[in-house]
């Protein structure tokens, strides 16, 4: 698997991704209806792909042979100095098969990059598979909690927080290495 920076004529995949993420992973967590209504054609049209500026949403992507398989997006957050992991979504057909985890990797490695020590992320409410992994990679609920209206439906999310200058061992530095 190769992690690098997702380009233009990634969009359609990386929004296939996402939808199909969300279907599946939030099935139970949001209206049917508004799921099975979900397209990746209109998602695609929103994506901002190959950007470089650390001001704006950057989005890696992970390759397995010629197939996208999942995409992180970090961007910088409303506190000061800190980070945002602001998407992170691997096909289903690959959960639990380390993607997520080389995802999450290289996402760190770039909020360092861009000279954040600390990072935030929002998590869906009872999204209790999401709030496991997050655990596992050393995320900890940090007490904050908005409601949202995200792709035309409102949601309650919680925010978690993670110190990134403790959180980056050498396994992590080999696993995140992008291709440029």
């Amino acid at each position: 698997m190769e992690i690098r920076l997702a380009q233009p004529d990634d969009a359609l995949a990386v929004a296939q991704i996402h939808v199909r993420a969300w279907q599946v992973g939030y099935r139970g967590l949001l209206p049917a209806d508004y799921l099975h209504g979900l397209r990746a054609e209109d998602r695609a049209a929103r994506y901002d792909l190959g950007n470089r500026d650390p001001s704006r949403p950057v989005t890696l992507v992970a390759v397995d042979g010629d197939a996208i398989c999942g995409f992180a997006t970090v961007t910088p957050s409303d506190t000061p100095a800190c980070g945002e992991l602001a998407a992170l979504y691997v096909s289903p057909e690959r959960w639990r098969s380390g993607v997520g985890l080389g995802l999450v990797a290289a996402a760190r490695q770039q909020l360092l990059a861009f000279g954040h020590r600390e990072a935030v992320l929002w998590m869906l409410t009872g999204n209790n598979r999401a709030e496991m992994f997050y655990a596992r990679d050393g995320w900890v609920k940090d007490g904050g909690q908005r409601v949202v209206t995200l792709w035309g439906v409102t949601v309650e999310e919680l925010r978690l927080r993670h110190d990134l200058g403790e959180s980056l061992s050498t396994k992590d530095r080999k696993s995140a290495t992008m291709s440029k």
